[in-house]
């Protein structure tokens, strides 16, 4: 059945779905060929294999905590995740984030759909101006049926990506010479590890800004561990394999091409298992492109609906899941061929415009309003929230501002960078400081009207009764 709801309150009567089915989700959502090309990165700065896949697991620990610390949000409050964002930043002020939230979606499905393109370019003939608009149509179909069938599909597929990739591994280990590829000059150094680091970091933070879509469904009497737990488990064991993997595959080989490492590697274990392998990971490609599409609706739909307030219907999430696919297909044909350095920076351009907005939005949930909202009042022009919300909007731009004598890019370098030697610890400093500081404003909070509002808004949302409480956060 194709889902109904949009940006709009889950009810209790709706909620369904297991806790661990987190876990195989956000597994194969991470388990995509995308993921093993952010691990080229260390070897390409020169950076030798430890030290690369230390710095990506590392950064992939580091960011995944934060996504997974947003995915108990979803349940809590049965809302998409940049709906919450109004209670930090405002009813309209929340388009800041928006924005930034948007830019995440397409490009990342403007590199998913590259690469499953270039996967079926090893069988299939036609260019991307050809297979762009078939993959593209068929992650709008996922997309447009929505929540259910994407929990379904990338539940099943974790089965196939575990053997066929655990495979791919092996043939690595065994054909591979670790560290071929790379100069003589390769070696520990500062610059480019933290580098790495924050890329992996910013790769697994991006997925913060979707995680709740995934889990609003679920009871909001869950376990918060369990939310938590399977969440980090599947998003972050995948990250950390993929990382590695391909930071072992750009260590050993000259010029690392995704699509063909894999093929090469399969076809070693045995003729034609490359191909294979190579063409099992396009369905997990489409899948994830169905998750942004679908992610990028809700976001677009949040953004418009805080200037006019717009009806949730069937059509109107189709009509947002078209417009964003076809912004992927123009952005993607007219991307230049060598895109793994756009593909760099825009990771780490990820990192630098998600940090603050995750800093704010999860210290409000977790230690200003501890998990408690007004929710229906994040609707209202006139609710409690207000339309823009300065406390949430002076941090997220007080904090991005303290980020940038500290980031580290290939069209720029901060004063702060380079007196240390060109690291980027930019991610720090913008958790620190938008933390912080909305926590130390939101003390002048009127708790009091909030708690009343609360009342009102879960009879007004459920009808009659007060809504569940949530399970002890353990």
């Amino acid at each position: 059945m194709i889902e109904t709801r949009s940006i709009d309150y889950v009810p209790l009567a709706d909620r369904h779905g297991k806790v661990w089915h987190q876990g195989p989700f956000w597994f194969t959502g991470n388990f995509v060929i995308t993921t093993m090309v952010t691990g080229f990165i260390g070897p390409a700065l020169g950076l030798d294999l430890v030290s690369s896949i230390v710095a990506m697991v590392l950064g992939a620990a580091f960011g995944t905590f934060f996504m997974a610390f947003h995915a108990y949000q979803g349940p809590r409050m049965g809302l998409p995740q940049m709906i919450q964002s109004r209670a930090q930043f405002g009813l309209r002020g929340s388009i800041v984030p928006l924005i930034a939230v948007l830019f995440v979606y397409i490009g990342f499905n403007v590199f998913n759909v590259i690469l499953a393109t270039q996967a079926l370019q090893l069988v299939f003939p036609g260019s991307g101006a050809l297979w762009y608009p078939v993959l593209i149509a068929i992650a709008v179909v996922l997309a447009v049926v929505g929540y259910d069938l994407l929990h379904f599909v990338l539940r099943w597929l974790s089965y196939a990506m575990v053997v066929v990739f655990a495979l791919v591994t092996i043939g690595a280990l065994r054909d591979l010479e670790a560290g071929a590829a790379l100069p003589s000059t390769a070696g520990f150094s500062w610059a480019p590890f933290l580098i790495s680091f924050g890329a992996a970091a910013g790769y697994q933070i991006s997925y913060a800004v979707y995680v709740s879509d995934y889990s609003r469904y679920l009871p909001p009497t869950v376990s918060s561990r369990g939310v938590i737990g399977w969440t980090y488990a599947g998003a972050g064991l995948s990250a950390m394999w993929l990382f590695s993997l391909g930071a072992f595959l750009g260590s050993a080989i000259k010029e690392p091409d995704a699509i063909g490492g894999l093929r090469s590697v399969g076809d070693g274990l045995f003729d034609g298992f490359g191909t294979f392998a190579v063409l099992v990971a396009v369905p997990a490609l489409l899948s994830v492109m169905a998750v942004n599409l679908y992610g990028a609706m809700l976001t677009g739909t949040s953004a418009v609906d805080g200037f006019k307030q717009i009806r949730p219907t069937v059509r109107g999430r189709v009509t947002g899941i078209l417009l964003v696919a076809v912004v992927v297909y123009i952005v993607a044909l007219s991307l230049p061929d060598d895109y793994l350095g756009s593909f760099n920076n825009f990771v780490l351009m990820m990192l630098y415009f998600l940090i603050p907005w995750t800093a704010v939005n999860l210290v409000d949930f977790y230690f200003v309003r501890h998990g408690h909202y007004a929710i229906a009042e994040m609707f209202k022009s006139n609710g409690i929230y207000g339309r823009w919300a300065w406390r949430g909007l002076v941090s997220y731009a007080v904090g991005f501002a303290a980020m940038v004598p500290f980031i580290t890019t290939t069209f720029y370098e901060g004063p702060a960078a380079k007196a240390i030697g060109g690291g980027d610890v930019s991610f720090i400093v913008g958790l620190l400081v938008s933390g912080f500081l909305y926590a130390a404003l939101c003390r002048t909070l009127d708790h009091d009207r909030e708690d009343q509002a609360m009342i009102a808004s879960e009879l007004e949302l459920e009808g009659s009764g007060i809504a569940a409480e949530p399970a002890p956060s353990d």
